[in-house]
């Protein structure tokens, strides 16, 4: 499975989502900074799942048709940061997408995620973090998760991966730095956090017209995850 993230920078790196979705082959892409009333619903070979619709710095997904079969998308709000409460950029900081594997039946929720900007704390971060993956597992029980996105995380990493593990989720991060625009704040800001999945790869894709330059995430199902059964019927 390979998922694209990429923040946009308030829409503007938007021009070169076909040529990511058709150049990479991936499986999904996860949006952050998108203007959602201007997101096609298809780019390349890939669909629209679902956006936000009450946020300044939108979150989408898209997923390729010919591998998942979407079975519903939510959005949610987690705690508020100072910033947000000011600029209101975004009132809903997380998206997922429940998949199932139309080559091997098994079933996983795919998500976007955006934590508040640097003006807030790490503690606040994660606490953004762990609700995130609350909600995303109140999206199915047991269910393999994979979410990426901009965790506006740079510094004191190995402190949340620590956090991390204790959760039962892996953090894992890209070849090279994804954010370069200022000489202080360069570092690894996007990342993937995962959940009964093993994570091969992720890797930093060129720059475009954004300040987050790309990831690419390659996974495999993990060994302990079994294909989705139906439970019988009543």
């Amino acid at each position: 499975m390979r998922v694209i993230s990429y923040n946009l920078r308030k829409h503007q790196a938007s021009g070169e989502l076909v040529d990511l979705a058709q150049n990479f082959g991936v499986d999904a892409l996860c949006l952050q900074e998108c203007d959602t009333e201007d997101l096609p619903d298809t780019l390349g070979p890939l669909q629209l799942a679902d956006s936000t619709k009450g946020n300044r710095l939108g979150l989408a997904i898209y997923y390729r048709p010919d591998r998942f079969t979407a079975h519903g998308t939510k959005t949610f709000a987690l705690k508020k940061s100072l910033h947000d409460m000011v600029l209101a950029p975004a009132h809903e900081r997380l998206i997922g997408t429940r998949v199932r594997d139309n080559e091997t039946d098994h079933e996983l929720v795919i998500a976007s995620f955006h934590a508040a900007p640097l003006t807030a704390t790490n503690s606040l971060r994660r606490n953004q973090i762990h609700a995130a993956h609350a909600e995303l597992l109140g999206m199915g029980t047991g269910l393999m998760t994979l979410m990426v996105g901009d965790f506006n995380y740079p510094f004191f990493t190995k402190n949340l991966n620590e956090h991390m593990k204790n959760t039962g989720y892996e953090l894992s991060l890209s070849d090279r730095r994804t954010y370069t625009r200022y000489k202080v704040f360069k570092g690894h800001f996007d990342f993937a956090t995962s959940l009964g999945l093993n994570i091969e790869n992720v890797e930093t894709l060129p720059r475009g017209a954004s300040d987050h330059l790309p990831i690419l995430v390659t996974a495999e199902y993990g060994q302990d995850s079994t294909p989705f059964q139906e439970p019988p019927a009543s």
